[in-house]
């Protein structure tokens, strides 16, 4: 044990090198996918490009044949937010979420009064139903379930199915290249072999921080529960206390760790990296300031939600970045959040053409343009 401070530098490094961020990895689709704990995914594209960034070669059909093949799902678990993450870490990740996911239905503002004195086991038993043997859009269960429960709004009903049910997004949603509505299946059905359901996995609290740990680390007990959307985290890293090290923050904040994960010398060089639109390492984390600071955390995330893609230089977000992508050219827009040097552009510049030729590899013209400093 010690209680020795780390900068917020030392703080970013040791962050950046667990998410492969600092030298992309060999890791395999499904081993990073697990190593992360998932990758946000509530817009199909994202978790290419996230992948991309971490992992030395990547190309999307590895992420694509995953999903095809059903050993990825894309289901809504941290924060009640839909991610890409195995099958297994799917079955044991939901039973933990679920807490949460249940109390959103009374504290959702747009929906919470009008699910008001509704039956959640028959809900939930009739939707089971439903989506048992033909996945269903959320209009379509939206509609079957007011006929079954009338008086209630079809999307209020929708919205509490998929708190109440394990419900996971088939393809072709999330397909690379590929478009459609979400269409819904019970996870245990669309995992199981031969069309038998799987039974949901028991959750392990004490493993699931480790791990959240070894990929975000080294963190508080507040920020274990930014990434998770749960309370109450505290007395599980307290039970663990004895088996990790401990720091604090240059505030005094307790910070805990796996004794063996890497903690880079802050000197370590961090290359320009380009982060995915709600890439989650800008999201799992009480206290951001270690890649982004609060100033610019505002200019990131917009009030209704959408976090942008962004630049990393030096280890910290350094501006937002969008692409446009027609039949025949491709564009990487980069706007700088603070002075960038000749060399900076230059990493920028290399970085983003790679990224063009990953996900436009038949556009005629590519190019990364920077546009001027915003203040």
């Amino acid at each position: 044990m010690t209680n020795r401070t780390l900068t917020v530098r030392e703080l970013g490094r040791a962050t950046l090198a667990r998410q492969h961020l600092l030298r992309r990895s060999d890791l395999s689709t499904a081993a990073m996918l697990e190593h992360l704990i998932g990758l946000q995914a509530q817009a199909p594209e994202p978790p290419y490009f996230a992948l991309w960034t971490r992992i030395r070669g990547f190309t999307p059909d590895r992420l694509s044949d995953l999903i095809a093949s059903r050993e990825v799902v894309r289901i809504a678990l941290m924060r009640g937010t839909v991610f890409a993450v195995t099958a297994p870490d799917a079955l044991a990740l939901r039973s933990w979420m679920q807490p949460l996911l249940t109390r959103a239905l009374r504290t959702d503002t747009q929906h919470a009064a009008g699910l008001a004195g509704i039956d959640h086991r028959a809900l939930s038993d009739f939707a089971a139903e439903l989506v048992r043997h033909e996945p269903r859009t959320g209009q379509e269960l939206g509609r079957l379930l007011a006929e079954r429960f009338p008086g209630y709004e079809p999307g209020a009903l929708a919205y509490a199915v998929r708190g109440l049910l394990p419900l996971v997004q088939v393809p072709p949603r999330g397909l690379w290249g590929r478009s459609g509505l979400p269409r819904l299946a019970l996870l245990d059905h669309w995992v199981g072999r031969g069309g038998e359901s799987l039974p949901p996995l028991a959750p392990e609290p004490v493993a699931l921080v480790r791990r959240y740990l070894a990929a975000f680390g080294p963190a508080s007990a507040r920020d274990a529960q930014a990434w998770s959307g749960l309370t109450g985290l505290g007395e599980i890293f307290d039970a663990l206390r004895p088996d990790l090290t401990v720091f604090r923050d240059e505030n005094g904040v307790e910070l805990f760790d796996l004794p063996d994960a890497p903690r880079p010398d802050p000197a370590t060089p961090a290359p320009v990296r380009i982060l995915a639109q709600y890439d989650n390492v800008l999201l799992s984390h009480a206290d951001r300031t270690r890649l982004v600071s609060d100033a610019d955390r505002r200019r990131l995330v917009t009030k209704n939600g959408i976090v942008h893609a962004a630049v990393l230089v030096g280890g910290t977000v350094a501006g937002s970045v969008r692409r446009t992508t027609t039949r025949r050219s491709a564009v990487l827009e980069v706007t700088p959040w603070r002075r960038l040097t000749n060399a900076n552009r230059s990493a920028i510049e290399a970085e983003g053409m790679r990224l063009l030729k990953f996900s436009a590899p038949g556009a005629d013209d590519r190019e990364v343009r920077i546009l001027p400093e915003a203040h």
